[in-house]
């Protein structure tokens, strides 16, 4: 991974409608974060739908401060789970449509955690540290595209 000079300061969005889930997202981000000396910010929403939102605000909030941006990347950590209902279908599109939007629109460097998922169980294996581990996959991810950013001068030296 390339090396700013600046250490990476990254946002992340956490959907608290699973808390235990979420915990457990948060922690594998957490270490990989750490791992590569990263700084970072956390933010509850209530859930996923909202993430797209919160990360809107956070890049936003540049224009109105006049300094450079105030995050390096966005992790965004949830989980859906499908019910009897067509709710679960809008809440995994739209938010993730809007967090690609969000991602190309302004050029950030963004994990993508949003656990999709037809039940608790797979949701619980998806983000256990001891399992899949997703949530230190999308915070690697996240820095994986610091670099990119680095490759064409999108980034801070």
């Amino acid at each position: 991974m390339a090396e700013p000079s600046e250490t990476p300061n990254i946002l992340i969005v956490e959907a608290r409608f699973y808390d235990d889930i979420a915990d457990e997202l948060v922690k594998g981000a957490t270490q990989v974060l750490e791992t590569h000396g990263a700084r970072f910010e956390r933010l509850a929403v209530p859930g996923a739908f909202e993430i797209p939102a919160a990360i809107a605000m956070a890049v936003r909030s540049m224009e109105f401060s006049g300094t450079r941006q105030r995050f390096d990347g966005y992790v965004a950590l949830g989980c859906v789970i499908r019910g009897e209902t067509s709710h679960y279908d809008y809440v995994c599109a739209e938010s993730a449509r809007k967090l690609q939007d969000l991602a190309c629109q302004y050029s950030l460097a963004m994990g993508y955690g949003i656990l999709t998922c037809e039940n608790e169980e797979q949701a619980r294996v998806r983000a256990s540290v001891a399992g899949k581990n997703k949530g230190g996959d999308v915070a690697a991810a996240c820095l994986r595209m610091l670099d990119v950013k680095l490759r064409f001068d999108l980034y801070p030296r």
